[in-house]
């Protein structure tokens, strides 16, 4: 390992002075003598001449001039004519007070600038600052405070101190002025499925029976300050790199943290119950109409918290439902609880409360943040009950839709099961384009009493309206009026292709008599477009995998980062006052110096995650390469390799690790 030191005496040489100039020269007038007066290099061997005459050129002939010394007077003009430039200070004012505005009063000011001027004489002939001039100097008690027009400051004041229990950014002006203006609306649902980018409108008021919301919505976090712009991509070179390409996308990320946002958010001042081990109960209707049309009772949705596991779940609550007989919940959940499968909702378990004032049946599912149901995806509603169809939707999305509820039917059918809720209300959207079966097994314990059909006709009956929720998306038609179905086929067949079509009437057309339909001959119908979305999903999991390889390498850095603050600037160890700035230590902070606070030639700051990220990565590796670490002083220079600072790294930390462990005195 090579060290190089510096002092001062190394520098002190290389500056110049005029006893160090080789050139004998009497006749020269010393450059001292000029500028200051004197040389006190005089009695020292300067070979310059010291004598200067006031009325003569410095040619002239020295024999007869004055010498200036120390106690010689400095020069000062007998007039003082009004100056065509500035006024400025000399170099020996750079050592006066820092100018400080606030607090100080214009007799003050002026009598600073007044003691800079008096100590500038001696050193400079520049003329001083007229005494009476009040107009030039700053008098800071003149200036008023910017003020903004149409805001209250009082309580904009107030405002910027007061906490945010969520840690949102707020607005510093109030804008109680402007709010006061805008037309009333109605009950806002923090938790409606839709973009939480716009929570900020308003939503229907949810579930009186439990109180209304009692405190202001929250909102969602600021994405837009830490999310960057895109950059120009063809004006980077095939080995350049921006910030984000070292991280997840953007567009990922965010949607990800919105997710995370949801699923911790709470209902302040809510009246809703807390029974067994689920507590934190938020509703998830986006409307508060009661809709008993799917399983004959009224049914709502909830986000809870299970305080076993900490997870949280979907709720379904059955309004109104009395259970007889307990065996209808063991069997039926006996059987929904193997079915694991990626395209249906996982079912975890169902039981009774009446803690909702009344006889409820509750199932527990797993939650999916920011879901939609394909109603809400692709028919918006308008006024009330009326909807509105959608624009045309993509042939290769339907597809999509297809192969996966084809996916979901059969794991159901080959475990003898139905899943008798394929509705658009019921079949939830939880990223793009990607869907769930979301409310199986609630049919089978409502109706485990009066269902006398076969297990075969439910899975016939699945086919059928399997075919009719396609045929309404690919119709921009809701189910319930798809009244004509000749006339929806001739819809389809102008707008897709002949295979979309066949496939559509093969799901909607009863079997032949004496036949019966499964989801085994449909698979092979459509196996060609169950290849390409195979193909589709190896190539997205690709671009995930290459995301996780991003992140994996962000984990490695962030360990290093955490073992390496762990040494730096640590107080008093095991009995030594200075154990981070002594030994091994020393360097591994002169490298923190290196990878986090280097500058540039002008002295600013050079913020390059590139070069943090690659010298940390060489750490981690440690690579043979050498590196220059030096001090701030620039006195003391080290030249060690990655893998040297490896094993001072490892030493250093594995020190820590051992006293702690042992829980020796200085431990941390």
């Amino acid at each position: 390992m090579a060290t190089t030191r510096y002092t001062s005496n190394d520098l002190r040489r290389q500056v110049g002075s005029p006893r160090s100039k080789g050139r004998e020269n009497k006749d020269t007038l010393c450059r001292n003598v000029l500028i200051y007066g004197h040389c006190r290099y005089e009695d020292q061997g300067c070979s310059f001449n010291h004598n200067q005459d006031k009325s003569s050129s410095p040619q002239a002939d020295f024999g007869s001039k004055k010498t200036f010394n120390v106690e010689s007077p400095s020069f000062t003009p007998s007039t003082q004519s009004q100056p065509t430039k500035k006024s400025t200070f000399s170099s020996q004012a750079a050592s006066a007070a820092p100018f400080t505005p606030r607090g100080v009063s214009s007799e003050s000011s002026q009598q600073s600038v007044l003691d800079i001027a008096e100590s500038n004489k001696g050193f400079s002939a520049a003329p001083t600052l007229p005494q009476n001039s009040e107009a030039t100097l700053l008098n800071p008690a003149t200036i008023r405070e910017f003020t903004p027009q149409n805001y209250d400051v009082g309580t904009t004041t107030s405002g910027n101190v007061v906490a945010q229990d969520n840690g949102v950014y707020n607005d510093p002006f109030t804008m109680g002025s402007i709010t006061s203006t805008l037309p009333s609306t109605g009950q806002f649902n923090p938790y409606a499925a839709g973009d939480h980018g716009a929570m900020g409108g308003s939503g229907a008021t949810f579930y009186p029976q439990h109180g209304a919301f009692s405190a202001a919505p929250l909102q969602p976090p600021n994405y837009h300050l830490y999310t960057p712009f895109d950059s120009h991509r063809q004006d980077l070179l095939p080995w350049q790199r921006a910030t984000y390409d070292f991280f997840i996308p953007d567009k990922l990320r965010e949607e990800l943290q919105k997710k995370m946002f949801a699923t911790q958010q709470t209902l302040p001042g809510s009246r809703l119950p807390q029974f067994h081990h689920w507590h934190s109960l938020v509703p998830l209707d986006t409307t508060g109409r009661k809709n008993t049309s799917s399983f004959d009772y009224p049914s709502w949705m909830y986000k809870a918290q299970n305080s076993k596991t900490g997870r949280h779940y979907a709720l379904r609550r059955l309004e109104g439902f009395r259970l007889t007989n307990e065996n209808p919940i063991i069997t039926v959940m006996k059987a929904w609880k193997t079915i694991k499968n990626a395209n249906i909702v996982t079912v975890h378990e169902a039981f009774t409360t009446r803690e909702f004032g009344d006889s409820s049946l509750i199932f527990a599912y797993d939650y999916h943040p920011l879901s939609k149901t394909l109603q809400e995806q692709h028919f918006q509603p308008v006024q009330g009950a009326r909807q509105r169809g959608p624009t045309l939707i993509p042939e290769n999305v339907l597809w999509s839709y297809i192969c996966q509820i084809t996916n979901a039917l059969r794991t159901i059918h080959n475990n003898d099961l139905a899943a008798r809720c394929i509705e658009l209300g019921k079949v939830i959207v939880s990223e793009k384009n990607r869907i769930r079966l979301a409310a199986c097994s609630i049919l089978d314990v409502v109706q485990f009493e009066t269902n006398a059909r076969s297990i075969q006709e439910l899975q016939q009956e699945d086919l059928v309206k399997f075919g009719k929720v396609i045929l309404s998306l690919a119709t921009s038609t809701p189910t319930n009026h798809l009244t004509n179905l000749t006339v929806s086929l001739a819809t389809v067949a102008s707008r897709y292709s002949a295979n979309f079509k066949e496939a559509v009437a093969w799901l909607i057309s009863p079997p032949a008599p004496g036949e019966t339909k499964s989801i085994g001959p449909f698979i092979g119908g459509i196996a060609s477009q169950m290849t390409n979305y195979f193909d589709l999903a190896l190539l997205q999991n690709d671009e995930e995998q290459a995301y996780l390889a991003k992140e994996l390498e962000n984990g490695r850095i962030a360990r290093i980062m955490m073992k390496l603050s762990t040494i730096n600037e640590h107080p008093d160890f095991a009995g030594q006052p200075n154990w981070s700035e002594t030994g091994d230590r020393y360097q591994l902070k002169l490298f923190r110096d290196y990878v986090f606070h280097q500058v540039d030639a002008e002295g600013k700051p050079a913020l390059s995650i590139g070069h943090m990220v690659r010298a940390l990565n060489k750490l981690d590796a440690s690579t043979d390469e050498a590196v220059l670490l030096t001090s701030r002083d620039n006195e003391t220079v080290f030249v060690p390799t990655y893998r040297e600072l490896r094993q001072m790294f490892d030493r250093a930390f594995n020190e820590l690790v051992k006293n702690s462990q042992n829980g020796a005195p200085g431990s941390s």
